[in-house]
């Protein structure tokens, strides 16, 4: 009986899970095979085996785009995964105004991040606030015209845009720390730096492993940010990755090429992601 219940159920679900399977996976199959093609608007798919990834490997404007999407990474990820866990060591606990605060900083995670990107424009302007509160160090006018300032202007849009999701895991996996632990270390002379080490960090230890490869993922996705706040701009100082994939598929509709960029980018982002699995899961 309990065999014949979990046949009628499979039957039920698997024509969802087909779909699942189609139109998860199917659009990346797909994109690989297209990486092995020459396909353009005006000329017919052509087989072109390697010749795309070749080209590929010789293309400084790729190696650029890589340049770019690694410093963001390697910026930006620490930053957000840092900056969530403090603000969620702040607000773990019930007091009077933490689910205001908790909100509030969350807020930036639901709201566009085209709006969000339009409203950072203005303030990293050169007539914009930003501009205004940094002229006394000599950091005036507008970070997003700057080959230099550009970078940590984007960075710090994108951490703000993503340090509240973060924040929220934390929160829930600091639920699971035992008061008693802590007010024994408390007693035992753990200072505020002892009692996370030893007493709340290995109970959040699987959910900063989740959060680091999940912020990984998205900060080689990055796009949207640099799509409206620079453009890729100024001198290919903000080119990352996916805008590189843009430009191929829909500026100049080469299709065999953009999917070329989409199958190295998920490469990289696959391999960044085991790495971390290899160093940091082991702990978690």
């Amino acid at each position: 009986m309990a065999r014949r219940d979990a046949r009628i159920g499979l039957f039920f679900v698997l024509p969802a899970f087909l779909l699942f399977l189609v139109f998860r996976f199917g659009p990346a199959i797909a994109g690989v095979l297209l990486s092995l093609f020459r396909s353009g608007t005006r000329s017919a798919i052509t087989w072109a085996g390697l010749d795309n990834f070749a080209r590929l490997a010789a293309d400084p404007i790729f190696w650029r785009a890589l340049s770019v999407t690694l410093i963001y990474v390697l910026f930006a990820v620490p930053v957000s995964i840092a900056l969530s866990t403090v603000l969620a060591l702040a607000v773990r606990r019930g007091f009077r105004g933490s689910r205001f605060f908790r909100s509030i900083f969350f807020l930036p995670s639901i709201t566009s991040l085209v709006l969000i990107s339009s409203v950072f424009k203005w303030i990293f302007s050169s007539d914009g606030p930003w501009s205004t509160l940094m002229a006394p160090l000599g950091l005036g006018g507008s970070w997003l015209g700057s080959t230099v300032l550009v970078m940590p202007a984007i960075i710090l849009v994108g951490v703000w845009s993503r340090f509240g999701y973060g924040m929220l895991i934390l929160v829930a996996a600091l639920q699971n720390v035992s008061r008693d632990l802590e007010e024994a270390a408390l007693m035992d002379g753990a200072g505020a730096w002892g009692r996370f080490r030893h007493v709340l960090l290995p109970t959040i230890r699987s959910a900063l492993f989740f959060l680091t490869v999940l912020e990984t993922v998205f900060a080689f996705q990055v796009f949207d940010v640099i799509y409206v706040m620079t453009g890729g701009g100024p001198a290919n100082a903000t080119y990352s990755m996916v805008f590189l994939l843009y430009d191929q598929g829909f500026r100049y509709a080469d299709h065999g090429y953009a999917a070329t960029v989409g199958v190295a980018l998920f490469a990289m982002t696959l391999g960044v992601a085991l790495i971390q699995r290899l160093i940091l899961g082991r702990r978690a």
